[in-house]
């Protein structure tokens, strides 16, 4: 027979920042600060 039972404070939320899960010597960081990508916001602007 299934049973329902109580699970309280099974969920959880955890809230991270991009910046604290991409290492400080990752690729991706080196190629944001190399290439300014600011011009792709007016490229999409109408995609939102």
């Amino acid at each position: 027979m299934l049973s329902k039972s109580k699970n309280e404070g099974r969920f959880q939320v955890s809230v991270h920042s991009l910046d604290e899960l991409v290492p400080k010597h990752h690729l991706v960081r080196k190629i944001e600060n190399a290439i300014d990508f600011s011009f792709i916001y007016d490229l999409v602007r109408d995609k939102y």
